[in-house]
């Protein structure tokens, strides 16, 4: 009586995979996550890139640099609607075949006798093909990595390609730069949104906001200068925090490019990053309070032993526009070494 549906269950437990099509977005990316538990950051890569370039061995993640091969690179969402298609699919087929069991079990009917059978099977639908997964909206900013070539795009920051793991410098400034001017620059609305709460809680958060702004700062100067002058000067070996100390730093550059920071800016601007520098090592190791090595490294005369620094929003914005102008500077004098 159930011929095709026994038939039907048979292919299905000799079916290996079921194929489910992944729609690219307009711009002709498709989503991806990283499978690291603890970041599970979504990006997307350009399918003709992904098909071509990308290797099904290993591929990284563009915020933490988890590796993994290339089918462990689904979404969650896509894993959830996967799971739905391919149980639609199943059920449609069994239903279909239940239909067809029933279509032969009328037809052989008698019409004769006084009381006859017949099998109604309602619902379901007679197209078992599954529809491609549906692609999330584009994301604005595309990156084409400087080693590889292939093509990715992110909402927010990425700090390494997902097809070949290079981290590049410039791309890790220009995300530093970004998140950097984004807390500096809503600073005000988040003092007005907290402020509802409490206007403590507004001031120490807005405070802090901007003490960890000028710690950014720093970071992003020697991450950059420590990746580009490893990567153009690899025999040279460089001391271990070289970069966060300004005399020190530039010295390296002077003796491999003949140049540093001083040509490039004003005896104003380097004296206002010796101190912010300066400021920033206080913020992390003493709390903010000001001792004599830092009056002897600074040259800043405008505190004394025992008060705590002040940072404001100009400060950083001022340590970051001179940071930008020697990175830029960098950039273009090693651009063909």
């Amino acid at each position: 009586m159930f011929e095709k549906v026994l038939k039907e269950l048979e292919r299905l437990k000799e079916m290996k995979q079921v194929t489910i099509p992944i729609h690219a977005d307009g711009e002709g990316y498709i989503d991806k996550e990283c499978p690291n538990g603890a970041c599970l950051f979504q990006f997307k890569v350009l399918e003709e890139d992904w098909q071509n370039i990308f290797n099904s061995e290993k591929v990284y993640c563009p915020m933490c640099r988890h590796e993994a091969n290339s089918k462990s690179w689904y979404t969650n969402e896509q894993l959830a609607e996967g799971r739905e298609k391919i149980k639609g699919h199943i059920t449609n087929r069994i239903h279909n075949a239940i239909r067809e069991d029933a279509v032969n079990f009328n037809s052989r009917q008698s019409r004769n006798y006084f009381l006859s059978l017949t099998m109604n099977v309602t619902g379901g639908r007679k197209d078992e093909t599954i529809l491609p997964l549906a692609s999330k909206e584009e994301m604005e900013l595309k990156i084409t990595c400087q080693e590889c070539n292939s093509r990715y795009a992110v909402i927010g920051s990425a700090f390494f390609c997902p097809c070949c793991g290079h981290n590049s410098a410039e791309e890790t400034f220009a995300n530093a730069v970004k998140k950097i001017k984004a807390k500096i620059d809503n600073i005000p609305h988040i003092k007005t949104s907290l402020e509802t709460i409490s206007k403590d809680t507004a001031a120490i958060t807005c405070q802090s906001l901007i003490e960890t702004s000028l710690n950014d700062c720093v970071v992003a100067f020697q991450r950059f200068n420590e990746v580009l002058f490893g990567r153009k000067f690899p025999a040279t070996k460089v001391r271990f925090n070289s970069f966060q100390n300004i005399e020190f730093g530039a010295e390296y550059w002077r003796e491999a490019i003949g140049e540093t920071f001083n040509d490039w800016t004003t005896e104003k601007e380097i004296k206002s990053l010796k101190i912010f520098f300066q400021r920033r090592h206080l913020l992390s190791h003493t709390e903010g309070i000001v001792d004599q090595k830092y009056i002897d490294s600074s040259g800043d005369l405008s505190y004394k032993i025992g008060q705590r620094v002040v940072v404001k929003e100009a400060d950083v914005n001022l340590c970051l526009s001179i940071i930008e102008k020697i990175i830029q500077a960098l950039s273009n004098k090693t651009q063909n070494i």
